[in-house]
């Protein structure tokens, strides 16, 4: 029986440890990248305009002797345009794989640290209901394998392998 390319496919994908720090690390900017996009999306133009009148288009290489403002703003844009649509997609497999996250408490300690973009202190306040510091730090782990696993599944990080 011939399975094809999917010969070497996981049906239950398990996350190397390198890979769920890097769940962890895309998780800890969820927020930041939400930010970024929300104000992308309401004030692009703005955006372009200060890239345009600010200091930041002199020069976009140090080693340049003269700057050309107008051409350094349309590069400055089109990166920005360019992060948000990297952002997109990381923030919705980041959120995908959250969803996918099994264990209530898990993905509530999850939702808490960083969807909601809480501290450690913050999220364990919140949870804490009787339950100690090191048994919501067990859930927020549990959680990022979890999300790891997701992710893993997805292509992830076969895909950050790609783009940098």
């Amino acid at each position: 029986m011939a399975w094809g390319p999917w010969e070497q496919c996981e049906l239950f994908a398990k996350a190397s440890k390198e890979e769920i720090q890097q769940a962890e690390f895309y998780l800890g900017k969820y927020r930041m990248m939400c930010v970024f996009m929300k104000d992308f999306e309401t004030e692009e133009e703005e955006m372009a305009q200060v890239a345009i009148d600010g200091e930041v288009a002199r020069r976009i290489d140090q080693e340049d002797l003269h700057a050309d403002k107008t051409a350094n703003a349309a590069i400055l844009r089109q990166k920005q345009k360019w992060v948000y649509s990297q952002y997109s997609v990381f923030t919705k497999l980041l959120f995908k794989a959250y969803n996918q996250i099994l264990d209530p408490e898990a993905k509530e300690a999850i939702r808490f640290r960083f969807i909601e973009g809480y501290s450690r202190k913050e999220t364990i306040l919140f949870m804490r209901r009787g339950d100690a510091a090191s048994t919501v730090d067990r859930r927020i782990d549990a959680g990022i394998e979890s999300v790891a696993n997701s992710l893993k599944l997805t292509g992830f990080y076969d895909f950050i392998k790609e783009k940098f």
